[in-house]
């Protein structure tokens, strides 16, 4: 049933860092008006309007301190109401990983602040012909693994 799937859908398409700071406060009155359980929160490419927003190195200390209280927004809100939250974000080069023994010199956006709001870290790339490789970057309760898998008319599988 599409259209009963659809309707349990909320959307919220942002332009700047300030509207994504509202969002936490948002959020949880759409939750307690509807009275309906949320199950998942996605934030789709969390790091792209804070890099557009907060320029250059002179405003990299300001961006991370409003992220991380955003972050805490968020977390905050996931744990009242049993919501998981999950979020893709930007890779960017490292140009320093090259002067190391570094396989991939890539690495996400966002610093520590992200990566210490996260919970479980998951790395999505394109493997082979039509292969997709998860990586589990980093798991309070897994070991560090990858998983193959393909995407196709049928969905997903691993073989």
């Amino acid at each position: 049933d599409t259209d009963g799937v659809l309707e349990n859908i909320m959307v919220a398409r942002l332009y700047n860092s300030d509207q994504m700071m509202e969002v936490p406060e948002q959020i949880e009155a759409a939750v307690i008006e509807a009275q309906t359980p949320f199950s998942l929160l996605i934030i789709d490419s969390l790091m792209s309007l804070w890099r557009s927003d907060y320029v250059g190195r002179g405003e990299l200390a300001p961006r991370q301190q409003m992220l991380g209280k955003f972050l805490n927004k968020i977390k905050q809100f996931s744990e009242r109401h049993n919501v998981a939250v999950v979020y893709t974000n930007l890779v960017m080069s490292d140009p320093g990983a090259g002067m190391s023994y570094v396989n991939d010199p890539k690495k996400a956006c966002g610093g520590h602040v992200v990566a210490h709001a996260s919970t479980t870290r998951l790395m999505l790339r394109k493997g082979r012909d039509n292969e997709r490789v998860a990586k589990l970057i980093d798991s309070p309760s897994m070991p560090e693994e990858e998983a193959r898998f393909h995407i196709g008319d049928q969905g997903i599988h691993n073989e």
